[in-house]
């Protein structure tokens, strides 16, 4: 039983995480609404180009780049916390003690 709880606690007493496999974030700046440099009126939150003489949506070259599915994240390390645990907001006492039984994988 020792042993087991001290591979499971760090020096400082801390949970330390499961092993995963390292996290690799391909795009870590947020993706910009065309034109919301030039215009106030533009605000930067994204928006899919649509319209058929869009230069953005045609992919011209030197235009910020368009969302597609090819940026997202590793299914396995998705929304996982440099530190190797995923975060959880804790509503009652109920989710506490279950948080209490998954110490190695929420934080």
């Amino acid at each position: 039983e020792r042993s087991s709880r001290a591979a499971t606690m760090a020096a400082g007493g801390a949970p330390t995480p499961l092993p995963h496999k390292k996290i690799v974030k391909k795009k870590t700046n947020k993706f910009k609404r065309h034109q919301s440099d030039e215009y106030v009126k533009v605000k930067e939150s994204w928006r899919r180009p649509r319209g058929i003489d869009s230069r953005q949506r045609k992919k011209a070259k030197g235009l910020t780049l368009l969302v597609n599915v090819g940026y997202g994240s590793d299914k396995k390390t998705r929304h996982m916390l440099p530190s190797g645990f995923y975060k959880m907001v804790v509503a009652n006492v109920k989710e506490l003690e279950m948080l209490l039984m998954q110490n190695r994988t929420y934080a």
